[in-house]
């Protein structure tokens, strides 16, 4: 009986040739949708679980509010690791880094440098912490001694051709011999330590053992005994502030409390997170590696669900379109003995056939697809065609696919009177049309919706794109790592500055985009208490900082070579200058020391405050900033005229191989460098609009199918419209409008829904737009554009029809 109801299952589907295609190109399409969705929401939910009792590793955070600012740290201090063990039993070992960012390297036999852009110091308890093994090396004691370090295969192969390097020394920076002394595998592309491709001794990092609390640069793991409760740990950690930090910060502060330290609206709360959620649950700052957010999850797994059910739809709508052609089919079986259950197994059938045919297609376009779709979201996903785990998901995800797209055909068709269809008034026995008419709706709800958050999505990058940073970034070439020309620095930036396509130039590692930074305290004159500190960002910058990154004084003045005084000077933005509680004129003379209210502090001269300017991304707000003089070669930024960027990068080259022979030449736009900060929200949107298109695309399918099937119901009618005088253009008008009311509902339905979705998403940014209503009005133009163009053809068919054929069974 199988084998008889597949034959005319086939039978059935060769002949409705274009029908057929038609259902497996909208199966097929939301299929391979879905599919790549998942694959990108596996590998991101998948993040740190490859580490041994991944489940049982966390890391701990900080929550700091002191001297008018409030910070959030993944990171901790030094000591922390050290006072967990030996405070907690539930804490077996505890392991901390000190990323270092980039690194200059080369063998202590070449003279020829290259660049490492992640490396950071490590605690020997690193490979028992996280389950990892040595390829080379002996993991007990590769990183127990000072100036020994590991590197991934993928560094040993770069700079020694092999992977047998133990023994071997590599010179950092220009300065420091360090000892291979192991080899680890390249860290997987799933985990926080992604980028890092260097590990050095933690031992040898004095400012590790110094037991500073107040400072935090260090991100800091621990690993629960097998049944310990992270829970029990909250409130101990909370008291670490009484038993650690308030004894430490009386070595400055002698009559600091705890209690006085809150009373003024302070705090300073130790949390943790579990390793296993970093990656989609941690925005915090000095994050190691860059994270997504558990929020984007949500909005790609409906995405996902849409594409699904849209073709689940859309062949429902095609397979009642077919329904009319096959009453008859249907009137005869019944009169010849056909059960209602044997015609909804014949019906499952025909369904399950198109869904495996499409599950087919659907593998082959999202293998032709995946480069792309890893362009697109910036991942390296594969297709995991030998994990039998894969298969098994896919098959009953297809079988239910199968059954929930074939369930409301097959239920309608079997339910058709064989008396009525028999007659030739089958017609009027098939109803359902509130059941099709609410699919189209759902349909185009989702569609209209996915177009409104597109656009509002498109609109926050392009504000962010567009915003008054405060600076200027454009034409602003950023050299990396000048540190590399020694004691040339200032030479370098003079010749530099001598090119005819250079404007200006300022020599410094501080730059107005975002990055891994420091706040320090500082103390007006005549205030030493913890409750005067004004906790700020300390910049050191040349006299041309100012006027080459274009940042508007608002009073005062900037840095002046002719005055040997400025080397004790200071500026403040405006939002320290409100922290102080004066204007930006009765600052100008004020002094402030970062020597924590000794005798001998040594005091800066506030002489200028300058415009608030966004150095960090605009889903924070400006923080308090100050800048002084200082040498700090880490970057030079180079203003450049508008022209060719190529030759004046080609001139700058030649300067710096002059003076840093050997040394790598390191470039970047500064306005590249900002816009990779919404690289993950531009990736967003890019899927965004590439799966709202696919949906449009199937929704348009399955207004097509009922576009055709209320054009064949109505055959008669329109014959009769013809005869009685109707034009074209009238018939044609009164078939779109019968659509457009449906269109009209699923705007309504939509409109609300996007608004509040994406005003929620746009509460991640401390500047944001506002949404408009023309947002609303473009997506309904756009969905009633889209509705009128796809049933057009079948209305005009119709209309054009020689009502003659359509009323010659009459």
């Amino acid at each position: 009986m199988f084998k008889n109801h597949l034959k005319i299952a086939w039978r059935s589907l060769k002949k409705q040739t274009f029908l057929t295609l038609l259902n497996t190109m909208g199966l097929a399409i939301g299929m391979a949708g879905a599919l790549l969705i998942a694959l990108f929401i596996h590998d991101e939910l998948s993040f740190d679980k490859m580490f041994t009792d991944a489940e049982r590793i966390h890391r701990i955070n900080v929550d700091v509010k002191f001297g008018g600012t409030e910070s959030v740290f993944a990171e901790t201090s030094a000591p922390m690791a050290e006072a967990l063990v030996a405070d907690f039993s539930q804490v077996t070992m505890a392991t901390r880094f000190n990323p270092l960012g980039t690194t200059l390297i080369r063998r202590s036999d070449k003279t020829q440098n290259t660049k490492e852009d992640n490396s950071t110091f490590a605690d020997d308890t690193f490979f028992d912490m996280f389950g990892m093994d040595l390829l080379e090396g002996d993991k007990k004691t590769a990183l127990s001694e000072p100036n020994t370090l590991i590197i991934t295969e993928s560094a040993a192969q770069k700079h020694f051709g092999t992977l047998s390097a133990v023994g071997e020394t590599l010179v950092l920076n220009n300065s420091t011999t360090y000892t291979v002394t192991g080899v680890v595998q390249d860290m997987p592309k799933n985990s926080f330590l992604r980028d890092y491709s260097l590990f050095l001794a933690m031992a040898g990092n004095e400012d590790a053992t110094d037991g500073e609390w107040t400072s935090h640069n260090y991100p800091t793991f621990i690993k629960l005994a097998p049944k310990a409760n992270i829970e029990n740990l909250q409130e101990p950690l909370r008291n670490m502030m009484g038993k650690y930090v308030i004894p430490y910060a009386q070595r400055y502060f002698p009559g600091i409390t705890e209690e006085a330290f809150k009373a003024s609206g302070n705090h300073l709360i130790y949390s943790t997170i579990p390793l296993v959620d970093i990656h989609l649950n941690s925005q915090l700052e000095s994050e190691m590696s860059p994270n997504s957010s558990m929020q984007n999850i949500y909005i790609l797994s409906f995405i996902g669900l849409f594409l699904i059910v849209l073709a689940s739809v859309n062949f429902m709508n095609l397979s009642t379109a077919y329904s009319l052609k096959r009453s008859k089919e249907v009137g005869i079986r019944k009169t010849l003995g056909s059960s209602k259950v044997g015609l909804l197994r014949q019906f499952f059938i025909e369904s399950g056939l198109i869904t495996l045919i499409s599950l087919l297609f659907a593998f082959v376009l999202a293998t032709i697809l995946l480069p792309f779709f890893n362009e697109l979201a910036g991942k390296e996903i594969s297709i995991p065609f030998a994990n039998p785990y894969f298969w098994a998901i896919v098959l009953i995800s297809a079988a239910f696919l199968g059954v929930l797209s074939g369930w409301y055909p097959a239920f309608f068709m079997s339910r058709f009177m064989p008396v009525d269809v028999l007659k030739g008034s089958g017609d009027k026995s098939i109803g359902g049309g509130r059941v099709r008419n609410s699919l189209v709706i759902f349909q185009f709800a989702i569609s209209v919706f996915l177009i409104i958050s597109t656009i509002i999505v498109y609109q926050q990058l392009r504000f962010i794109q567009s915003k008054d940073l405060g600076f200027s970034k454009d034409q602003v070439l950023i050299i990396e790592d000048v540190f590399a020309t020694g004691d040339q620095a200032t030479t370098f930036k003079e010749q530099v500055n001598q090119l005819a396509q250079v404007k200006s130039t300022t020599l410094s590692s501080f730059l107005p985009t975002p990055s891994s930074r420091t706040n320090t305290s500082l103390f007006r004159e005549g205030f030493s208490d913890p409750e005067s500190a004004i906790n700020m960002q300390v910049w050191r910058t040349d006299n041309d900082y100012i006027p080459t990154l274009n940042i508007e004084m608002v009073s005062g003045r900037n840095f002046n070579p002719q005055f040997p005084a400025d080397s004790s000077a200071i500026i403040l933005n405006e939002s320290a200058v409100a922290i102080l509680g004066v204007d930006s004129k009765e600052v100008l003379g004020v002094r402030l020391s970062d020597d924590l209210g000794e005798e001998d502090a040594t005091f800066l001269n506030v002489i200028g405050v300058v415009k608030d300017f966004h150095f960090e991304s605009l889903r924070k707000d400006i923080g308090a900033l100050s800048i002084r003089l200082g040498q700090s070669t880490g970057n030079l930024a180079v203003k450049l005229t508008a022209g060719d960027f190529s030759e004046a990068t080609a001139a700058i080259q030649q300067i710096w191989n002059n003076l840093a022979p050997g040394q790598p030449f390191s470039y970047r736009f500064m306005d590249d460098a900002f816009n990779k900060t919404y690289e993950a929200d531009r990736n967003l949107g890019r899927i965004f609009i590439t799966f709202t298109i696919l949906s449009i695309f199937i929704a348009c399918l399955g207004l097509f199918g009922l576009a055709t099937f209320n054009a064949e119901k109505r055959t008669k009618e329109i014959g009769v419209r013809k005869v009685l005088g109707a034009s074209v253009s009238q018939i044609t008008l009164r078939l779109t409008t019968d659509f457009l009311k449906l269109v009209a509902i699923s705007i309504l339905i939509s409109v609300p829904i996007g608004w509040l979705a994406m005003n929620k998403w746009l509460q991640d940014f401390s500047y944001r737009i506002d949404i408009s209503l023309a947002v609303f009005l473009l997506a309904a133009a756009l969905a009633v554009l889209i509705a009128v163009i796809t049933v057009s053809y079948q209305s005009i068919k119709a209309a054009i029809t020689n009502p003659v054929k359509s009323l010659r069974s009459e």
